[in-house]
């Protein structure tokens, strides 16, 4: 197994929901023999600039101080990578302990990171909130794809496995989507189901006659240089988010690009990917264009 690099960054406070998301991530790094980085972010009472902000170094080492703060957050972590030794003993897990907010701790591991996780809810927040905040954070400001873990993904026995889900609309962030769902589906040898939904959206008026076209191109030279993988069209002829939730009830993984071709270029997450971020009823990793 490679050691090289932080593999898959996974976002773990103590929470449920942290929990789900670090077990999602320990079985993704053994499918993709990645080493498992576990984060956990604390605010140092004492930091005052970028300097003193620093993040701590991996391996972490008990400091031996007495912050209680500081003390609670190892503890936290400590937690998080037993958990994830215990789920798989052969995935190699380090901690990261890092002083600073927690989107803000994610985030800066976005380039070097293959894939950043996080719950959909953490220990803070509202009651009743179907997405917490640093969760649309990550998502939003990423390089590496962002996996948002919430719903079921978990597999049942004997059953057939679900399959991998993914929205395309011919855009970049749509392109590289698919590549990401295409993998997804290969390592986890199940069906890959293609979703293009041809409603107008605002902006891009007129071009569903395009966008199907361009959909049975792409799909057909994805199917003809892949044929080992079982891959499903389906074309709606109403918006994205319903065709795309409805596809999601039946499948362990939603992929979408951040921003397809609609809304505005300034927009680091379109309406869709936001939608289904928030009511996916499975995971769902977003995937921004180059």
């Amino acid at each position: 197994m490679t050691t090289r690099g932080p593999g898959i960054v996974v976002g773990y406070d103590g929470s449920a929901g942290g929990a789900e998301a670090l077990d999602w991530a320990v079985r993704e790094a053994r499918l993709r023999s990645l080493p498992l980085t576990v984060c956990h972010a604390w605010t140092c009472g004492y930091a005052t600039s970028e300097t003193d902000a620093a993040e701590v170094a991996v391996p972490v080492e008990r400091a031996g101080s007495v912050d209680p703060a500081r003390e609670h957050a190892e503890d936290v972590l400590d937690l998080g990578v037993r958990r994830a030794h215990a789920c798989d003993p052969a995935v190699t897990a380090r901690p990261l302990l890092v002083c600073h907010p927690a989107a803000r701790a994610l985030c800066e591991q976005r380039a070097a990171a293959d894939m950043l996780v996080v719950g959909a809810r953490g220990a803070g927040g509202l009651a009743g909130l179907l997405l917490g905040s640093v969760s649309l954070q990550v998502a939003a400001c990423a390089l590496a794809p962002v996996t948002v873990v919430r719903g079921h993904w978990r597999p049942v026995i004997g059953h057939d496995p679900r399959p991998v889900v993914v929205g395309t609309d011919g855009s970049p962030g749509a392109r590289a989507a698919l590549a990401v769902a295409l993998e997804t589906a290969v390592l986890r040898d199940v069906p890959l189901v293609m979703v293009c939904a041809l409603s107008d959206a605002a902006g891009v008026l007129g071009i569903a006659r395009d966008i199907e076209a361009d959909f049975i191109t792409e799909t057909g030279k994805l199917q003809a240089d892949h044929p080992e993988v079982l891959m499903r069209k389906r074309v709606e002829q109403g918006a994205p988010r319903p065709a795309l939730l409805a596809a999601a009830s039946q499948s362990q993984l939603l992929v979408v690009g951040a921003r397809g071709r609609g809304g505005l270029p300034e927009m680091m997450l379109g309406s869709v990917s936001l939608a289904v971020l928030h009511h996916a009823p499975c995971p769902v990793t977003v995937v921004h264009g180059a």
